[in-house]
């Protein structure tokens, strides 16, 4: 009697770099997070590509507007979970504050990133990294969202103005 194969779960696969805190290096960080995905077998113009090149893009925008310390980078590392069918996207930068999740009026140019990132991540929070700062993160699913069975509603969103909550999660915890 042979003993039962219990299969291997796939490792994840990963990449990280570090950029400028500048508008030019989110962009650099954008374009390499796409690069990336189309490696990993995830091409431009699917769902999961566009979704994490956009939550990407958000999050790295953050970081150089609102995280930027003067001669200081951040960080992006994507992890892709092929068991999970997720990508984790994690920012890091050195600044303490936590982000604000706020609703924009109309009329207001900006101030819609976490809006964004809420309504296509899977999850996302924040967590405390080494050194100074913090890392956001997103998971973005990489396979089709089931139309049978929709996401449910979201309450009680993290970093809403005036609160000052984190919304739970694998490595969410508060500052």
């Amino acid at each position: 009697m042979s003993a039962p194969h219990t299969p291997t779960p796939a490792p994840a696969r990963s990449f990280a770099q570090r950029f400028s805190a500048t508008r030019r290096g989110a962009r650099l960080a954008r374009l390499l997070a796409a690069h990336q995905l189309t490696e990993w077998g995830l091409p431009h113009g699917t769902e999961a590509h566009d979704t994490v090149v956009l939550v990407a893009g958000e999050l790295t925008a953050n970081a150089v507007l609102h995280g930027r310390v003067p001669g200081r980078d951040f960080a992006l590392r994507l992890v892709h979970d092929d068991g999970k069918s997720l990508i984790r996207i994690e920012v890091s930068d050195t600044h303490p504050a936590l982000p604000v999740r706020r609703v924009p009026g109309a009329d207001e140019d900006g101030g819609r990133g976490l809006v964004l990132v809420d309504a296509l991540a899977v999850d996302w929070g924040v967590c405390d990294r080494p050194g100074p700062g913090k890392t956001v993160w997103a998971e973005c699913a990489t396979a089709p969202r089931s139309l049978t069975h929709p996401s449910t509603p979201r309450t009680g969103l993290p970093w809403e103005e005036g609160s000052a909550g984190v919304r739970g999660g694998s490595g969410a915890t508060s500052r």
